[in-house]
């Protein structure tokens, strides 16, 4: 199993590589939270320059990817991009640090809090989503953003 650090050096090349290269930075997400899909929603429409995917964490596009993470990579966000994997609060930070102003700032400003902290916080909110979000019944439809979502 990965520590922390390494998983965002898998892609650099400093590691085993843990999955396929994807173009592009891809977000992995739970398709049956109601709080990720509103995540993924929220993406979608301050995305300007429609440079995120989308995979759900129990589709084909991630399973290379679930032997490496274990279950750290379970009930969580995780991103990849050209930086390796990012996990949790990082991968939050990291989306929204490439969506542009305002929600640049905000990814960055968020980034000071010590990540044991912003981690925390994550896995709380994590604990209760499904019982404040509700799960989601049917998945996003690659229709709605053609191109941007992956099996």
């Amino acid at each position: 199993m990965l520590d922390t650090h390494q998983v965002g050096s898998l892609a650099r090349g400093q590691g085993p590589e843990p999955g396929p290269r994807l173009a592009g930075p891809v977000i992995f997400y739970d398709g049956e939270c109601g709080l990720c899909d509103r995540f993924v929603q929220f993406v979608l429409r301050h995305d300007r320059l429609q440079e995120f995917r989308f995979a759900p964490l129990q589709g084909e596009t991630f399973q290379p990817y679930r032997a490496q993470l274990g279950r750290r990579g379970e009930n969580t966000v995780v991103l990849a991009d050209e930086a390796g994997l990012h996990l949790r609060s990082d991968a939050a930070l990291r989306v929204l640090g490439r969506l542009g102003f305002p929600w640049s700032v905000v990814g960055r400003a968020g980034r000071l809090v010590p990540r044991w902290a912003r981690d925390l916080g994550y896995r709380l909110v994590a604990r209760v989503r499904l019982r404040l979000f509700g799960q989601v019944n049917a998945c996003l439809l690659p229709g709605s953003a053609p191109g941007r979502f992956l099996p």
